[in-house]
């Protein structure tokens, strides 16, 4: 049962940011730094020649020795496979994650996530086949569902609530920088033949190790140390976190909270009750469209994406970097806007912005990139100018907001269910979208661009419509001054004492 109770943002104990809190912050937030390298790093070994020779040879002579549909160089569900298996593997983790951040605490279950990651950083770096590079993958699987899992919750529990957006998506800007950083890595290390590629893959170690480091430093929540029925110890974290005497408030609140929860027998059942459904609804339906935006074509296979489109295997590369970079400078942004403009505002401005570049790339392409030519060098430099600017909206909204939006707005009885039926949700479409897109690509072609702008005009309307604001919203208070003001979710919220 994860908890994560704030008092008012008025409250002295509670609106102070404090060195331990930011401290906390950062360090777990490489669980995302995890998450983020693999996926800058996993769309660059794939377009990498002496990775395709040794594991996916049929791919590779279909990319140089064969006149092939530029489309279609790289439709092989194999190698849609490598990238894809991880998240199959992240749904089943997050489901124990969820269970053990309950029994063991927060903190192990982040440490755990790291020791999950190294182990498969070693697998990939030594891989001699496919079947080897494959549990390798599964095992940064489990890695990631744990990391997924821990710490958006994590942050929430120990934030306070005038600064919940900000430091959540500190877990969504070091996702950025860890794909920045791959697609450098990726840059350097497809010039050392014949093993690059080992280098790549082995250096999602790094940000293991500072995770576990790391894990070892952190304090557990106060929330999760109640819980657990560790009062005193739960007290002295709350006091060091908060650096404040006037703590007395919040941990009665914490307390009270706690007893409360621990009434409910099954969060998982108490999930299906009508009251709990808007915030199901939305906390899922929010991992769909994140994935739906089209933003992981970019991320996984942007290499492979420029490479179709004509550019060599530096160029390539380095329009991925550039295209990281956007995406860096982008979440920052939404750090210092999220707790002012609201979620809201980032969130339909964003879904405007990413439609404009899905149509325009898509009717770019259909122009200028048929099935066997290049277009020239002023259509896909515009074409990278394109992506960056879709990239720029996702980070400061879809990217950050689809991760901090769901662990804000479970009441106290269902976090811990609530949040797991949103990362499995994540990590399910985002597989989804890993092996599917290749064959989408080729046999879609520059349609594909328009399949998610549909998408997008979807996801705009939900949040016009359906979605409340939360911005400043003390978790514990968000049914109250969120969801039973809402237009069509308070409905659910008649006669909720009967239910």
């Amino acid at each position: 049962m994860v908890l994560a109770i704030q008092t008012s943002a008025t409250g002295s104990s509670s609106s102070k940011l404090t060195k331990q809190v930011l401290i906390c912050t950062i360090i777990s937030a490489f669980g995302g730094l995890m998450f983020g390298y693999d996926i800058g790093i996993s769309g660059g070994v794939t377009s990498m020649d002496d990775f395709l020779i040794k594991f996916f040879p049929e791919v590779y002579v279909r990319k140089h020795r064969a006149k092939e549909n530029n489309y279609c160089k790289y439709n092989n569900p194999g190698l849609q496979l490598f990238t894809s298996s991880l998240y199959l593997a992240a749904i089943l983790a997050s489901l124990c994650a969820s269970m053990f951040c309950k029994k063991f605490g927060r903190r192990p279950v982040i440490r755990a996530a790291s020791l999950f990651f190294l182990i498969g950083a070693c697998f990939n770096f030594f891989a001699r086949d496919r079947a080897m590079l494959i549990a390798g993958r599964m095992f940064l699987g489990a890695g990631v569902g744990f990391g997924n899992q821990a710490v958006p919750l994590f942050i929430s529990e120990i934030a306070p609530p005038k600064y919940r957006g900000g430091l959540n998506i500190c877990f969504q800007l070091l996702i950025t920088v860890g794909i920045l950083i791959a697609n450098i890595i990726n840059f350097f290390t497809s010039h050392i033949h014949p093993h690059g590629w080992r280098f790549s893959l082995g250096g999602a170690a790094v940000p293991a190790l500072v995770l576990f480091i790391g894990s070892i430093l952190i304090v557990e929540t106060p929330t999760s140390l109640i819980e657990r029925k560790k009062l005193d110890e739960g007290r002295e974290t709350l006091a060091k976190i908060r650096d404040d005497a006037d703590i007395d408030k919040e941990y009665q609140e914490i307390v009270s909270a706690t007893e409360m929860a621990m009434q409910v027998e099954n969060s998982f059942a108490n999930l299906m009750k009508r009251e709990n459904r808007p915030q199901l609804v939305c906390g899922t339906i929010l991992q769909v469209f994140q994935q739906f935006t089209g933003i992981n074509v970019i991320m996984f296979y942007a290499p492979v994406l420029f490479q179709t489109m004509g550019f060599g295997g530096d160029a390539s590369l380095i329009s991925a970097v550039v295209t990281g970079l956007v995406n860096v400078v982008s979440t920052l942004v939404a750090i210092f806007t999220v707790d002012k403009a609201g979620r809201r505002v980032l969130l339909v401005e964003a879904a405007i912005q990413m439609l404009i570049a899905q149509c325009t790339m898509g009717a770019t392409l259909a122009v200028h990139l048929k099935s066997t030519n290049e277009v020239n060098r002023g259509i896909a430099i515009f074409v990278v100018f394109l992506v960056c600017f879709f990239v720029a909206g996702f980070a400061w909204s879809w990217g950050p907001l689809g991760w901090l939006i769901p662990s804000e707005i479970f009441p106290v009885e269902t976090r811990n269910a609530g949040f797991f039926c949103a990362v499995s949700m994540n990590m399910f479409c985002t597989f989804i979208i890993a092996q599917a897109f290749l064959t989408m690509l080729c046999q879609m072609r520059s349609a594909l661009f328009f399949f998610f702008s549909a998408w997008i005009v979807v996801m705009g309307a939900f949040v016009v419509f359906l979605l409340p604001e939360t911005k400043g919203i003390p978790i514990d208070e968000m049914n109250e001054r969120a969801w039973k003001k809402h237009w069509f979710w308070k409905k659910y919220f008649d006669g909720d004492d009967k239910v």
